[in-house]
Order: structure tokens, then C-alpha cells, then sequence
């Protein structure tokens, strides 16, 4: 959930406020990856291919986001969370709340993508940046997620770990 002036906006709300048919195919393709992650990366590959460049960004944000989650080769994933990060900050592009509600958990996996590649330096640089992103988000579920999630990353780092979380 992402704080507001009003306190009630979250990540869900602002997705259902572009639920356009384009969304519902994004969605489908990322519920799809819990049980067939092979079709869901076709899926969303073809949907990224579909998106204009110019086109809203969270659209983008969100299909690369999800490639990169989807991702067996890291190096792959790290390519597909710099395209997810690059939907964001594209020029031009007004940093609206949906796509500042992104930052925390968008930096989290380029920190993770960096560690499992043994670039530790860029992982603490990764998770310094998401952490001066953290006030976007509220004391909930999400916002808990993210910072564990945080906190799971720098101790890998610490201990020099490469391995992927297994859960």
C-alpha cells in the first residue's frame, strides 16, 4: 500500500483505476506464472512486444517486472529489472503515485538480481536507493513484504551469497 495525502490509495486501487483490457491481459499472464512460468513468459514477452514505447508506463513497468521475476538465467533477470526501472524514468515520463509506489520493491529485486551475480557492490547500492524509497510505503502486508524482503537481501549480501531464495 503506498501512503497518500488521503492515506488510501494503495498499488491495488491504482491498478483498478486502469483496469482496461490491457491490464486484464497483464494480470492473466502473471497469475498465469504460478502454475505454467514457461507460458507466462511467452505471454508477457508478447505483451511487452504489443506495448509502445510510449505508452503508459506502468503498463511496461509492471510486464518487465514480472519477466524479470519469471527469469531462470539472472543475468536475463537483471536485464528485465533495469527494462522495468527504465519504464519508470523514461523521459518524459511523470512520476506519478503509481509508479513511485514501485520503487521500494523495483530496486529490492535489481539488488537481487545484482547479489545472485555476485555483484555485491551494486547490490548495496540497489538497496541504499530502495530504502530512501521506503516512506512511500505504508505499515502493511505490502509494505512489510518489502522490507523484510530488504532486510532478506543485505544479510545475503553480507554473508556473500549467490543462491536464490527458494520461497
Amino acid at each position: 500500500m503506498c501512503e497518500s495525502t488521503s492515506k488510501q490509495s494503495n498499488i491495488c486501487a491504482i491498478l483498478v483505476r486502469m483496469a482496461d483490457d490491457r491490464m486484464a491481459d497483464i494480470f492473466a499472464a502473471v497469475r498465469l506464472g504460478g502454475v505454467n512460468p514457461e507460458a507466462a513468459r511467452r505471454a508477457l514477452r508478447a505483451l511487452w512486444d504489443e506495448l509502445d514505447p510510449s505508452g503508459y508506463p506502468l503498463q511496461r513497468c509492471v510486464v518487465a517486472h514480472h519477466l524479470a521475476v519469471l527469469q531462470e538465467n539472472d543475468a536475463e533477470a537483471l536485464a528485465w529489472d533495469q527494462r522495468a526501472l527504465a519504464a519508470v524514468f523514461g523521459p518524459g515520463i511523470p512520476l506519478d503515485e503509481g509508479l513511485r509506489c514501485f520503487l521500494p520493491s523495483l530496486y529490492l529485486n535489481l539488488a537481487d538480481s545484482h547479489r545472485r551475480l555476485g555483484e555485491f557492490d551494486s547490490a548495496r547500492m540497489q538497496l541504499a536507493i530502495a530504502r530512501g524509497h521506503l516512506r512511500i510505503l505504508a505499515d502493511d502486508a505490502y509494505g512489510e513484504m518489502i522490507r523484510s524482503g530488504l532486510d532478506r537481501v543485505d544479510a545475503a549480501v553480507g554473508s556473500g551469497s549467490t543462491e536464490r531464495f527458494t520461497d
